[in-house]
């Protein structure tokens, strides 16, 4: 089967494109082996209706009256379950059906037209994948596009679509209002956590953003392959946009995977692992994967924050002034290093950092 292929981050490995690979495959003996992940439906996955990811109303975290209560639940959320659900949270809906159908229309387009904004090599940004460390490595069942949104100056225009003609404009505008809900929450988040909001500005100077814009292709063996691995994210606050009606989010609590059914209009908000550091394991970044629908495509767009670029991330000394730290500290650049030198395999990073 005649594929095409892009080099893959920081390698000379070929792997195909997924989208091309999924519109060539005649029947489900098609998929290549290396696709087929037996784990995929080996873990428990929760019925409807177990369990219901917290809801948080932005709206009321910034209404006097109910702020307490509201900051209360965002706690519990955050601590508990590691993400929720943010309503009422103030970006426009303009923008975000804009951004939606500006990536829906991108991969739409003939492949050599996305090849142009392919990665370079040892380089995250652009269209292709990442994460992929080996020949032999098993391969999630999508394509992305990385791109920095933040701050202005770290931006490489040309590797953002210049097709549809309104993405580039889309991207920055929703890029932009999801900084001040990030921003908003972070310091809520700070000051639940006993620390001055200050020190979170500090720490997440510029707000440093990313984008990944996913792409799951449908397969005929949905139950025997997945979109992404499961991982948590190295950011420090993530913000994910549903693109279309096709449900694939799982998250792991208590053993089992439990499918997220996102809110009409809602983010689906998720801690990352640099928050989970910096307060010394309070805040929790959980494991999660997305799935693969057997007849529909899938989008979204996960919105990655972090903090600036020359931090050291450690557990703050606010939070450990009555109890040990329990992760190592190191600069955040070799973190970052070794999140993406490596394949995703669930909290094997976070783990190898315990104290």
């Amino acid at each position: 089967m005649a594929t095409p292929s892009f080099q893959r981050l920081g390698t000379s490995i070929d792997v195909p494109n997924v989208q091309a690979l999924a519109a060539s495959i005649a029947n489900p003996a098609d998929v290549p082996p290396r696709y087929v992940r037996p784990e995929a439906k080996a873990d428990p996955v929760v019925s409807d209706g177990d369990s219901e990811l917290p809801v948080i109303d932005f709206s009321r975290l910034l209404h006097r009256r109910f702020s307490r209560e509201e900051s209360a639940k965002l706690h519990h959320a955050c601590a508990d379950w590691g993400f929720f659900q943010l309503i009422n949270h103030g970006v426009p809906d303009q923008a975000m059906e804009k951004m939606k159908a500006d990536i829906v229309e991108f991969f739409k387009l003939p492949l050599e037209q996305k090849k142009a904004f392919a990665q370079l090599p040892n380089s995250l940004e652009g269209y292709g994948q990442i994460f992929v460390v080996s020949d032999d490595q098993e391969l999630d069942w999508a394509d992305i596009m990385y791109l920095i949104t933040r701050p202005l100056q770290s931006r490489n225009i040309d590797l953002w679509p210049a097709q549809p003609l309104t993405f580039r404009d889309s991207l920055s505008c929703y890029s932009m209002e999801l900084k001040g809900v990030a921003g908003t929450l972070l310091e809520v988040m700070a000051k639940n956590l006993g620390v001055a909001p200050e020190e979170f500005s500090t720490i997440f100077q510029d707000q440093p953003q990313g984008v990944r814009i996913n792409y799951y292709p449908p397969c005929p063996r949905a139950d025997e392959v997945l979109g992404i691995s499961p991982h948590t994210d190295g950011s420090g606050l993530t913000l994910l946009l549903q693109v279309n009606d096709v449900v694939g989010l799982q998250i792991r609590k208590g053993g089992n995977w439990f499918p997220v059914k996102p809110l009409p209009g809602a983010l689906i908000a998720n801690i990352g692992d640099i928050i989970e550091i910096l307060s010394n394991g309070v805040y929790k970044s959980v494991e999660h994967r997305a799935i693969i629908n057997a007849k529909k495509e899938r989008h979204s767009i996960a919105t990655f924050h972090g903090p600036r670029e020359d931090l050291m991330v450690g557990p703050l000394s606010e939070i450990v002034k009555e109890c040990k730290p329990k992760y190592v500290s190191m600069s955040y650049k070799e973190f970052m290093k070794t999140y993406f030198s490596a394949k995703l395999e669930g909290r094997s990073l976070m783990e190898s950092l315990k104290l």
